[in-house]
């Protein structure tokens, strides 16, 4: 099969007419010219060394290789073809919490970094250390969502990540049971791959029992890994960009913490290990958590780069370019001696 990887350039090959044309037409207005100071067959001895035939070979030459040019931007191309490889892998989905909570800051500054944006930070360098596994992410508050089905397309992963908000679950709270459960049936039904589930909160759980949802991901052989994020001492929740924070129904404001005896609690029902989001150490230590689960074959579809054709093209233009820098317009010498059409 051949194809262009420019196509739209091929277009170009349509001057090469007009160029023709306007070559024509130059020699008819030289003849035109010519023809005002006598006859033809009288001028001719007077300009011995005028080839009549050169010009018209010399302009096919320079076609040939302004048309091979135009090819070789064009960028041929021939043997595309589709192969299957087998990669080894395991599938991760990732739960993250968008309630409220996740607004107050990663740290006892209150004015740092809020838990969303650090949860997002460190996600994204955990999906570059994925390698060839597939990846699911699940945002979730009072409800679950499935944000991206599992997946090997990490770019489509980065870019779902980077508009995730708190705005995304209209019902508030933090339902870490029901993005388990829903993690749990998000991964494919392949039996022999391995499965693991990463929660990103700070661990408030107030809407149902994440104990129980974790226990029955293990027993489905399902590796449940925490990642906290927060101060244990708390912080206020901003509300909006003019200062405010958020009140309870007494007008006092909201305080909340880091809930880490739940989230240890849940990593290690789900064996697997809690890491606190502020580490500097996060990201290496659940990769390593994950490499500890054995890969299975994941088949992957890669579409092999065609075999580029443009230097054959390429050396076609530059020897018929140097074909005309060394044909001259005038007659070559030992060729004037000889009269073909003589008997």
């Amino acid at each position: 099969m051949f194809s262009f990887a420019n196509t739209y350039l091929l277009y170009l090959l349509l001057l090469l007419p007009a160029v023709a044309l306007l070559f024509l037409w130059a020699r008819h207005s030289r003849r035109k010219r010519l023809s005002r100071y006598g006859k033809t067959d009288t001028l001719l001895p007077l300009m011995p060394d005028a080839s009549r035939y050169k010009p018209g070979i010399k302009i096919v030459l320079q076609l040939i290789a302004i048309a091979a040019l135009v090819i070789v931007l064009a960028r041929p191309r021939a043997g595309a073809r589709e192969e299957v490889s087998e990669v080894q892998g395991i599938e991760v989905m990732i739960c993250l919490d968008v309630s409220n909570s996740m607004l107050a800051s990663s740290t006892d500054d209150p004015k740092g970094v809020s838990r969303l944006q650090r949860a997002k930070l460190v996600l994204e360098k955990l999906i570059d250390k994925l390698d060839n596994d597939k990846v699911g992410l699940i945002v979730f508050a009072g409800d679950a969502y499935t944000q991206l089905p599992i997946t090997s397309d990490f770019v489509s992963a980065k870019m779902f990540l980077n508009s995730i908000s708190t705005e995304m679950v209209p019902t508030q709270g933090t339902s870490i049971g029901a993005a388990v459960e829903m993690a749990m049936n998000s991964f494919t039904p392949d039996e022999d791959m391995q499965r693991a589930i990463i929660i990103i909160t700070d661990g408030e759980s107030f809407d149902d029992d994440p104990i129980a949802a974790t226990k029955a991901a293990v027993k489905q052989g399902i590796q449940v890994d925490v990642i906290g994020l927060g101060s244990t001492k708390g912080s206020l929740i901003p509300i909006g960009a003019n200062g405010q924070f958020m009140k309870d129904d007494s007008g006092n404001p909201v305080t909340t913490r880091l809930d880490e005896e739940m989230a240890q609690k849940i990593a290690d029902e789900g064996e697997g290990i809690y890491v606190q989001g502020a580490s500097s150490t996060v990201v290496k230590d659940i990769a390593d958590q994950l490499d500890t689960l054995s890969k299975s074959n994941l088949e992957k579809v890669v579409y092999s780069a065609s075999a580029e054709q443009f230097p054959v093209f390429g050396w076609i233009a530059l020897t018929f370019l140097i074909l005309d820098i060394f044909m001259l317009d005038r007659k070559v010498g030992w060729l004037k001696k000889i009269n073909f059409f003589s008997k």
